[in-house]
């Protein structure tokens, strides 16, 4: 039986780390409301930006000339994967399901007889991938330390990914991140990026395909100016996505971690109170025991 000295040190021990996860809890949920605004203000646009590009690749997508990001590079051997996860981590299985969505693909594809390479985005996934898959991770983007992210963070990435494929570095890639459904759900979500898909067209619906507009300057060089464009939308999409799923996803562990540390506290405080009232009665059956003894 643990002694008196020890339980009180545990039990002012726990209530430490409970004061810690309540402080947690309270800031992610007051950045959760500016980063689930933040993402839910995206969704239009990127769904809209997504529409127009394909009623612009539809014309251009069977053209020899047309751009390498709309149609890839004619195979699909080489696959570039790019997981998003957080820097930092205490947040349930947030960054672990990412990872395991990642490895699985990647496994996968290997089975396939595909070459598959790895751009981590995130501290935590590229650590979680390091374990198995070192060997095709071929770089990371950390955002370490930086409060908020903005629109130059994902060109970067979209701009190493664009010179990748332009290096012929592969031939498919596909993001893989966290889209927020609610406080209690995310989503594990693959996005194929190179080539753009495009969404058929039924065959009952093409003779009835009339394009209502007239492009100046002509679709291919739209096309050059906008997929690049596009290519950094769906990135900033998903890392805004990620954001407030990261939130969501910390403030219900840190929740979840303080009403346990409660419970701890009352287990301890119960054990304390017996092992106290059990000293006290053998102390005074000492002290009888030695009067009786006189």
């Amino acid at each position: 039986m643990a002694s008196l000295k020890a339980l009180r040190a545990r039990i002012n021990s726990v209530k430490s780390t409970r004061k810690i996860t309540s402080a947690m809890k309270m800031v992610a949920a007051s950045k959760l409301r500016r980063a689930q605004h933040q993402a839910e203000e995206a969704r239009p646009y990127t769904e809209r930006m997504e529409r127009m590009l394909a009623a612009l690749a539809g014309s251009v997508a069977g053209l020899p000339t047309a751009p390498r990001m709309l149609i890839g590079t004619g195979s699909d051997h080489v696959h570039l994967l790019v997981p998003i996860t957080a820097d930092r981590g205490l947040a349930g299985a947030f960054n672990t399901q990412i990872g395991r969505a990642t490895r699985a693909l990647a496994l996968r594809l290997r089975g396939e007889g595909k070459v598959v390479k790895i751009l981590a985005v995130g501290r935590k996934g590229r650590d979680f991938l390091r374990r198995e898959l070192a060997d095709l991770i071929t770089g990371d983007v950390t955002f370490a330390g930086k409060k908020w992210l903005d629109f130059t963070d994902a060109a970067g990435i979209g701009n190493r990914i664009a010179e990748l494929l332009a290096q012929g570095e592969f031939d498919v890639c596909t993001m893989i991140y966290n889209r927020f459904q609610s406080v209690i759900a995310q989503v594990p979500t693959e996005v194929q990026l190179i080539p753009v898909p495009i969404p058929p067209i039924p065959e009952d619906a093409r003779a009835k395909v009339v394009t209502p507009y007239e492009f100046e300057p002509e679709e291919e060089e739209i096309l050059a100016r906008l997929l690049p464009q596009n290519l950094s939308t769906q990135i900033y999409h998903a890392l805004l996505e990620n954001a407030a799923g990261f939130q969501a996803a910390q403030m219900t562990a840190m929740d979840n971690a303080t009403r346990n540390a409660g419970d701890m506290i009352n287990r301890l405080t119960l054990n304390y109170n017996r092992t106290r009232q059990a000293n006290i009665t053998r102390e005074l059956i000492e002290i009888i025991s030695g009067a009786e003894a006189i």
